[in-house]
């Protein structure tokens, strides 16, 4: 399938690598609100500039497109692309209120598109591992979870873009920008959350409106307890690893990153050996992207737009569709409406 993006920043060239390196997708051309990035992003990767995103959307030849905006700014061209009748890869969030996702999502349904957010943390060996041991109830009643997220951004992040760090255009910090993949993952594998409790500040950074440090426990369906931290104020020479850790009365397992620092069951099977041996980190691992998002590779997108692809030809839903994007947000932003309240219970 032909592939447009929309969109001409880092996020944008991101894509380009990703579309580039796929087996079932070919990177047609580029639209940005700057003509000039669009033309050298479009000259790096041998495709076509288009002149504006009505002109990308109006040629006939693109199937799907991915959206390369800031976060705040993703209902406009994820809706115009629903009404040429393309269907849609979206970077996180999907939008930043759960209102604005679900007139993205009555909008696509309408015009019966695709519409997939991007959680390429979902597409890694361990990952799946992890999901199968959950689902296969190898943990027993699952007691506790975790999801750690204790990066570092510098002053001059946030200084780099006047949307950075805002409400209207970030839609939040430290947990809407950076923590989101890995409380995607959290969802992921332990189900709904029915209510949190949260308390949020921004402590080490200058003229953001948002959070750099939060914090939040979590009260899920299948009542498990839960705590999320979050921050972008955590310094550390190479940067720690985002971690989720799930514990049951049968089974404890830590993953950091894209591979596993405990996984340790009461009973043992034989595939227990393989996972060890090939999916097992190690103490000088790095935090992907911990320190600096220019380190994260482009793998997790690339199998994430290479499922959509298969999905749209199946005939079935993606595993990151629209209503799975919907679901970290809305956690996301229940946690913000504690935090801003006084830590008071929100159910969701």
């Amino acid at each position: 399938m032909n592939f447009g993006i929309i969109g001409s920043g880092m996020i944008a060239r991101f894509h380009a690598e990703a579309i580039q390196a796929m087996s079932n997708g070919t990177l047609k051309g580029i639209a940005g609100r700057s003509l000039e990035k669009t033309q050298s992003l479009a000259t790096d990767f041998h495709c076509k500039a288009y002149e504006s995103v009505d002109a990308l959307l109006a040629d006939p030849e693109i199937d799907i497109v991915t959206i390369a905006t800031v976060s705040g700014a993703h209902l406009e061209p994820v809706i115009a692309a629903a009404k040429a009748g393309k269907h849609i890869i979206c970077e996180k969030p999907l939008e930043v209120t759960t209102e604005r996702i679900d007139e993205i999502l009555s909008v696509c349904a309408e015009h019966n598109v695709t519409c997939a957010g991007i959680f390429n943390r979902r597409f890694y060996p361990a990952i799946q591992e992890f999901k199968k041991a959950v689902d296969t109830g190898r943990f027993g009643r699952i007691t506790m979870v975790e999801a750690a997220i204790k990066w570092y951004r510098d002053q001059a992040y946030y200084d780099s873009g006047a949307w950075r760090g805002t409400w209207e255009l970030d839609g939040g910090g430290a947990l809407m920008n950076q923590s989101i993949h890995t409380i995607d993952q959290l969802l992921y594998l332990c189900g709904p959350v029915k209510a949190v409790t949260a308390s949020m500040n921004c402590l080490i950074h200058e003229g953001i409106e948002v959070e750099d440090t939060a914090v939040a426990t979590l009260e899920f369906e299948n009542d498990a307890l839960g705590v999320i931290h979050g921050s972008t104020a955590c310094w550390s020479s190479d940067g720690h690893p985002a971690e989720v850790h799930v514990c049951g009365e049968k089974g404890s397992v830590f993953m950091a990153d894209t591979a596993f620092r405990v996984w340790d069951f009461m009973e043992e099977k034989p595939e227990d050996a393989r996972i060890k041996n090939e999916l097992s980190t190690n103490s000088e691992q790095k935090g992907m992207g911990a320190n600096d998002p220019n380190a994260i590779d482009f793998l997790g997108h690339q199998r994430n737009f290479e499922d959509v692809v298969r999905a749209i030809e199946d005939g079935r839903e993606p595993l990151t569709n629209g209503q799975e994007a919907r679901r970290a947000v809305a956690l996301i932003r229940a946690i913000y409406e504690s935090a801003q309240n006084g830590s008071k219970r929100i159910e969701l």
